[in-house]
């Protein structure tokens, strides 16, 4: 049995310090033991792992920084107390039943649609994806990857070793980005707009096996496992507590609150504090409250604006997507605006790569720089690198919401031949507009 990656790494070591940094922790009276134990020739294993485990343990009781600006809660009532006037609640009578599902469908096409496109993709830096375009004569992205290229593009660019190029499939293939938004219908098809964290703890250890987690969900899921249980499964020995992943989680709880940008956040908090803190979790119940006002505000930077409205002012994930606004704002280019994102992440560094911030930024952008345009949006958001399924995939369901299943182009839907794989029990192949019809009613029923 060779579970490695169940373990913990010296690469956990080094994103742990980092994350710890950013969180404005003082980690002057650690730094040296995390050097120690992230030599080469330190121990062996077993004692590792004993003293890697210290480690964390007791980072998690460093005090902040002196002047500290960022103030970021995890606790519900204290991040509705940080975050800045909002509309919380918009008017979804003015949608008829048939409309309503249109926009359901929009979004979970537009979804698996942008996930599809970013998918065979994932990990590519801009010198491997921007080439490859730009050797195939299809620079700037307008369509999905294709496997069949000339043999020198392959060699060049390792394009044999990857899966999930549009050639290859013919409906879309599992992910996690959707396996998670069938996970939310799942729950709340279980347990209704009411559902607890434990409720989706339970719920994972039941329905997803464990190896088809990844990162801090992998981590809280074997804390779960250990019955450590929610919100401490979120913090014991995480270090990628605010990496990506609760921000992928984010949209069906978007869908069922539809009109509800409030409720939408508040049920994206209750998912993302199994697995994440503070900005991890804000990513989410920002994606969320843009998901339930998309249907009703067609305005990108109003729709940003309501998503910010629901989290902390004061976080670092508010200053980071007011940024982007402010760019769009002074009339950058969508490439000009790439390149800030690249500025200030470095791709090549895990804990900036999959990170809630410099992916959120990207959504952002995919969102401002889209003009009401799927393939603008979709292309913008991939094109940028960084965690490319997850972006795209947000940006998707997002516009897909915005534009409703009707105005989504042939071009991208027809490929998915309204079929979806998963990894969640009882959902291994499913009909797209299916779950659209049973998002329609499980929004009906909690009315």
């Amino acid at each position: 049995m060779n579970q490695s990656w169940l373990l913990i790494t010296k690469d956990d070591l080094v994103i742990e310090l980092q994350q710890l940094r950013d969180e404005g922790k003082d980690v002057s009276s650690l730094e040296s033991e995390f050097r120690r134990l992230r030599a080469p020739e330190v121990i062996n294993d077993q004692e590792f792992q004993s003293a890697a485990q210290a480690l964390l343990d007791r980072a998690q009781e460093l005090p902040l920084v002196s002047g500290h600006k960022y103030v970021e809660p995890n606790d519900l009532d204290q991040i509705r107390q940080e975050r800045p006037d909002g509309p919380r609640r918009l008017d979804s009578q003015s949608l008829s039943e048939e409309e309503v599902y249109d926009r359901f469908l929009g979004a979970w096409l537009g979804r698996c649609a942008g996930c599809l496109l970013g998918k065979p993709v994932e990990g590519w830096h801009t010198d491997r994806m921007w080439g490859y375009l730009k050797d195939l004569g299809r620079y700037p992205l307008s369509d999905y990857f294709i496997s069949k290229v000339p043999a020198e593009i392959d060699e060049k660019y390792k394009v044999s070793q990857r899966f999930g190029f549009i050639d290859q499939v013919n409906y879309m293939p599992e992910d996690d980005d959707t396996n998670y938004t069938v996970t939310g219908l799942a729950i709340v098809k279980q347990h209704g707009v009411s559902f607890s964290s434990e409720d989706v703890a339970d719920f994972w250890l039941g329905n997803i096996p464990l190896l088809k987690t990844c990162t801090a969900e992998r981590v809280a899921y074997r804390n779960l496992a250990l019955t450590i249980a929610p919100p401490r499964s979120a913090t014991h020995r995480n270090p990628y507590r605010e990496w990506i992943g609760a921000q992928i989680r984010a949209d069906f709880f978007g869908y069922v609150a539809l009109g509800n940008p409030e409720l939408a956040a508040e049920l994206a908090w209750r998912d993302a504090r199994v697995s994440h803190i503070k900005n991890g979790i804000y990513g989410e119940m920002w994606v969320a409250a843009m998901l339930a006002a998309a249907a009703f505000e067609k305005d990108p930077k109003t729709l940003i604006q309501i998503g910010l409205s629901e989290i902390p002012a004061r976080s670092r994930l508010y200053e980071a997507i007011s940024d982007v606004i402010s760019w769009y704002e002074k009339g950058l280019t969508r490439d000009e605006a790439t390149s800030m994102i690249h500025k200030r992440w470095n791709q090549y560094y895990g804990h900036h790569w999959c990170h809630t911030i410099s992916n959120a930024q990207i959504v952002a952008m995919g969102l401002l720089w889209s003009e009401h345009d799927f393939e603008q949006a979709i292309c913008g958001a991939v094109q940028a690198c960084f965690d490319t399924d997850c972006n795209g995939a947000t940006v998707g369901s997002i516009i897909g919401m915005i534009l409703s299943a009707k105005r989504l182009p042939e071009k991208w839907i027809s490929p998915l031949n309204d079929t979806l794989q998963t990894g969640v029990s009882g959902y291994y192949r499913v009909s797209i507009s299916e779950l659209a019809r049973q998002t329609l009613e499980l929004y009906k029923s909690k009315r």
